[in-house]
């Protein structure tokens, strides 16, 4: 077997151990056996919240139990393949099966990090939150321009989009947007792009000068009715509104949209969707989204000191740097992760920085450690 055929055997291998220690494989089988005489219960369905729990766990230990098998089979008939050609000296077939080896590493690799997504909200939907920092127009335009990047990431990996909320800029831009992310892990991506983004470019604005914007990024999981979050109605205070968006097809111009105000936290939530009830639901949603990731923060410090350690921006933590003037390059500080492709990056090409902060996180390393491998 040649070196690249042996070095992807290696790759896949140690794919499949990571995704057999998340999987605690060697007591999946017992654990299906224990879900299976659950869903046989007559009567599971008299608490159809918990039965939809049930179910949906079931299916993802299914879905995880095929995954590895299915890789470890094709492993298996992939290297059968190349010695088979070995010894006959066909070399059309041993090509074939080392192409395959190459694809089936990437796979094994893309499902090992989509085992790490294992939080108890890393599978739902997301709430994203893009506001401009200091800095008038520029501030501005770079926050659309972050916007515009998130939308075509989610587009690319089919994804629905729904804008909640939008603010915007005097001149150009915005001054904030939120975003509803619908989609299988939507909250375990975006998590990792919650801090503060720096530009650095030539103003577009007739300045003509190198300028340096900020913008911050939140992202808070959609919390499903199986997770419970008590909202104190003493606590909030609702107020109805003119939506002052652009008009079309998601900014209401009548007084329907809605604004939460949670007194204890001073968290405020807009939504400006057609409907009054409709606003008040989705408000409600995104506060609750609001005060669960809080206690996530409260819960994880190791992860909240990442998000919270003093950055160059007013905003807090700056995260991630986008130099568009004097050079081309797009760095996260926390990982060391960086690409020379900037407009791929604000096109959407977002999968490598997520990748990488996300294996940060679970490894347990600082930004001090990552730094210091550089």
């Amino acid at each position: 077997m040649r070196a690249e055929a042996e070095h992807n055997v290696a790759r896949i291998e140690k794919s499949l151990e990571l995704l057999g220690q998340r999987l605690n494989w060697e007591t999946a089988e017992h654990r299906l056996e224990e879900f299976n005489a659950r869903t046989e219960d007559p009567n599971l369905w008299n608490d159809p919240a918990a039965a939809q729990k049930l179910m949906r766990e079931r299916q993802a230990l299914v879905d995880q139990m095929e995954t590895y098998r299915s890789i470890k089979q094709e492993l298996s008939d992939q290297v059968e393949l190349i010695e088979l050609g070995e010894m006959e000296d066909d070399t059309e077939v041993v090509s074939d099966a080392e192409t395959a080896l190459k694809r089936l590493a990437e796979t094994a690799e893309k499902k090992e990090l989509e085992a790490l997504l294992d939080g108890e909200t890393d599978g739902n939907d997301s709430f994203l939150e893009i506001k401009a920092g200091a800095g008038g127009t520029e501030a501005c335009d770079w926050a659309q321009m972050l916007a515009r990047m998130y939308v075509r990431w989610a587009e690319k990996r089919g994804f629905e989009v729904e804008l909640q909320e939008e603010q915007p800029g005097a001149e150009a831009g915005i001054k904030s947007a939120t975003y509803q992310i619908k989609g299988t892990n939507a909250y375990g991506w975006l998590k990792s792009e919650s801090g503060t983004h720096r530009l650095v470019r030539i103003s577009p604005f007739g300045k003509g000068t190198r300028e340096t914007s900020f913008a911050a990024v939140g992202a808070y999981p959609v919390i499903d009715d199986n997770i419970e979050i008590e909202v104190n109605p003493a606590d909030i205070r609702v107020d109805t509104f003119r939506s002052s968006g652009a008009g079309g097809q998601h900014v209401n111009t009548t007084d329907s949209a809605v604004r939460i105000t949670h007194a204890p936290t001073g968290i405020v939530v807009t939504s400006s969707e057609k409907s009054q009830h409709q606003n008040r639901d989705i408000a409600m949603k995104a506060l609750k989204s609001r005060l669960y990731q809080m206690e996530l923060d409260r819960r994880n410090a190791e992860v909240n000191a990442l998000h919270e350690a003093k950055g160059d921006a007013g905003w807090g933590n700056q995260i991630r740097s986008y130099v568009l003037q004097p050079y081309q390059m797009v760095k996260d500080l926390r990982t060391q992760h960086e690409t020379a492709d900037t407009s791929g990056v604000l096109d959407g090409d977002l999968d490598g920085f997520m990748a990488a902060t996300l294996a940060l996180k679970v490894s347990g390393k600082s930004r001090a450690d990552a730094q210091g491998e550089d």
